[in-house]
């Protein structure tokens, strides 16, 4: 079986509309000696922005490092007024958990990495609860027990940002954490921290969400993935899941359904944001599936 040793990256592109931008930043890379494997364009028709996703690899040539890649590009980043970024693809994005008591998102994700289904490199779980130690121990990783009160929120969220600096994490990924981040924590991981809730909120606020949907005959639960902003649960979205149900479904079937919803659109936004498939355009997502 062959094997290919070949380089590859990927560059993401957000700017204003305009005519040869295609071509321009395919002949950028055709001058350079790469083949694209995988291209997407959006073009938002009410603000006239235009979003590109390019992959591609080493053809006969070997491809300049990213870094070079970045600097030679800046000419026609500069043509079309573009906000870009060039991705190696041999580095695996290195993520953070944080979890509290609910564990089904995090198990989910864990099965997806140790086989190979996350393009990532998890380096540990936070938690202000101990239950999920166990589970994170058993895949081989570090568990970070931080406790947290009103009173000690900000040294708590101090560990986290410390484990985030040590351990170069890309991703804080917020496997049902049941705290509000501090606006100084949302700053520090603007785009680079993802949450999930379920899609009852705001319309079911405070506690027994599904208790509350239930006793209101709701017909569709769901599950919403987003970035983490200063506002509550009103960040980019990334992705959403949804499932029909009816009067025959029970409080405690609503539950796993819903906890279902909330893994499946965890699960595809940390992936989609490791494959640098995500342009956050304004207070939402293009995403190149």
């Amino acid at each position: 079986m062959k094997i290919d040793n070949r380089n590859k990256y990927v560059l993401t592109v957000s700017c204003p509309e305009a005519n040869g931008i295609v071509r321009a930043v395919s002949d950028f890379l055709f001058q350079r000696g790469a083949t694209i494997s995988e291209a997407a364009q959006h073009r938002d028709p009410v603000i006239d922005r235009f979003f590109m996703r390019v992959e591609f690899e080493e053809a006969e040539a070997d491809l300049p490092s990213s870094e070079k890649l970045d600097e030679d590009f800046q000419s026609v980043a500069d043509k079309f007024q573009m906000q870009w970024q060039f991705f190696d693809l041999r580095h695996r994005p290195r993520v953070l958990l944080a979890v509290s008591q609910h564990g089904h998102c995090l198990i989910d994700i864990l099965h997806r990495w140790s086989s190979g289904a996350l393009p990532a490199d998890i380096v540990g779980v936070v938690s202000n609860h101990q239950d999920m130690r166990g589970i994170t121990e058993w895949y081989g990783l570090d568990f970070h027990y931080l406790p947290i009160t009103p009173e000690t929120k900000q040294q708590q969220e101090s560990a986290i940002l410390d484990i985030i600096q040590e351990q170069s994490v890309d991703l804080l990924a917020l496997a049902r954490y049941m705290q509000i981040l501090s606006p100084r924590m949302c700053e520090a991981m603007a785009g680079r921290a993802i949450n999930i809730h379920h899609s009852f909120l705001p319309g079911f606020k405070g506690a027994n969400p599904y208790r509350q949907a239930y006793m209101r005959g709701v017909k569709i639960i769901g599950a919403t993935a987003h970035y983490v902003t200063t506002e509550l649960d009103e960040g980019p979205i990334i992705e959403q899941a949804v499932e029909r149900i009816d009067h025959n479904f029970d409080i405690e079937e609503l539950m796993q359904i819903g906890r279902d919803a909330e893994c499946a659109a965890f699960a595809r936004a940390v992936k989609w944001h490791c494959e640098h498939r995500i342009i956050v355009n304004g207070n939402k997502t293009v995403v190149f599936r």
